[in-house]
């Protein structure tokens, strides 16, 4: 790090991961000591205006995400992840989640910031989540030893077609709470609503679109400007988060509130997914894998909107906002309990610039 009399220099790379984008940064370019990191984060991204007009954040959820990055000393893994949700209108930042779109462009950054060694054509970067411990697998394009970026894979929510990177999630059940349904019930009946509260991948309050009057169909937009549904479901989210042992949830990204319906164009289910102060303008790949779970367990709030996939591997098609994402899941059910061996998403990631971030000295000197 650099201090430019007034600012603090950051090298960082600016990448698209999934339908995300944000900062990637070694973590040992960052403090240690986290109120300060927190501080730091807020003033690169501008957090606490509403367009983050003097930080690089894009004014939305999606757009004010960042990745720390750090060699593992985990005997599995090369990379530790370290993410955080940096808010939009305020100075917060939430380290408690983690960011599946993000984590599509933490294999291609680990390589371009020379952690991980290419190794030929593919390379297969082992990465540690360290906000939830689960475990992911990416496949990234390394053809002549250099990260490749074009390709003729297409995500829904992000124009145009890149190369693919695949995600391999395990240890993804019950990362945040201890257990997959971390009320101990399939279901919970919440001021009238009922819901399932389950934690794969991001713990979630899943109920079904029309039990509060939605078709599950309506657009982002539609959902945000409908103030009425935000005012009934914050209170369930925020109970539902008590009840699953989380604490206080009033300032807490999670847990993450979805809706259910049944699927109009062919995949298994339709879904809406809430950050969950606004609606995800796509779908989370988190969420999908939670979403995707709730699918295949008998009993939850999805009996009688899908067709449920036997166990074994499954294709999960989720149709949401901006169009659909596929989660390849490889479950059992033993003695009516689920077990989820692991489970895969494609997804895409670029990079879009790199240099230094620069943060007041007055923040981080």
């Amino acid at each position: 790090m650099e201090t430019h009399m007034t600012q603090t220099e950051i090298p960082f790379l600016f990448m698209r991961g999934g339908t995300s984008r944000g900062p990637y940064i070694r973590r040992d370019h960052l403090p240690e000591d986290r109120d300060t990191l927190a501080r730091v984060l807020i003033a690169a991204i501008g957090a606490g205006h509403p367009l983050n007009i003097d930080g690089i954040g894009g004014g939305a959820a999606v757009t004010t995400k960042v990745a720390m990055l750090s060699k593992s000393d985990d005997d599995w893994a090369d990379v530790d992840y370290f993410f955080a949700q940096v808010a939009v209108d305020e100075p917060l930042v939430d380290f408690k989640p983690t960011c599946g779109n993000i984590l599509s462009g933490v294999g291609p950054a680990a390589i371009e910031m020379g952690l991980v060694a290419p190794q030929g054509d593919e390379t297969r970067v082992r990465i540690r989540a360290v906000n939830t411990e689960a475990r992911v697998e990416a496949v990234v394009r390394t053809p002549g030893g250099a990260v490749d970026y074009d390709g003729d894979a297409a995500i829904d929510g992000v124009p145009g077609t890149a190369a693919p990177v695949m995600l391999n999630f395990r240890d993804v059940v019950g990362n945040a709470t201890g257990a997959l349904l971390p009320t101990g019930n399939l279901r919970d009946e919440i001021d009238g609503i009922e819901v399932t509260c389950l934690d794969v991948a991001m713990p979630m309050v899943i109920a079904r679109a029309d039990a509060f009057g939605l078709t599950g169909y309506e657009s982002a937009a539609e959902l945000d400007a409908n103030s009425d549904f935000y005012a009934r479901m914050e209170p369930i989210r925020i109970e539902a988060g008590r009840r699953m042992g989380l604490g206080d949830v009033t300032k807490s990204v999670m847990p993450k509130f979805g809706i259910l319906a049944p699927a109009r164009e062919g995949g298994t289910v339709t879904a809406r997914y809430f950050m969950p102060w606004k609606t995800h303008p796509s779908m989370a790949v988190t969420g999908a894998q939670c979403l995707a779970s709730c699918t295949l367990i008998p009993g939850t709030v999805s009996d009688g909107l899908v067709d449920r996939p036997a166990p074994g591997e499954a294709l999960v098609t989720i149709e949401h906002a901006s169009g659909r994402i596929e989660v390849t899941a490889d479950y059992g059910i033993d003695d009516g309990a689920f077990r989820l061996e692991t489970a895969g998403l494609l997804r895409t990631a670029r990079l879009l610039a790199k240099g230094s971030l620069m943060v007041p000295a007055r923040v981080w000197a």
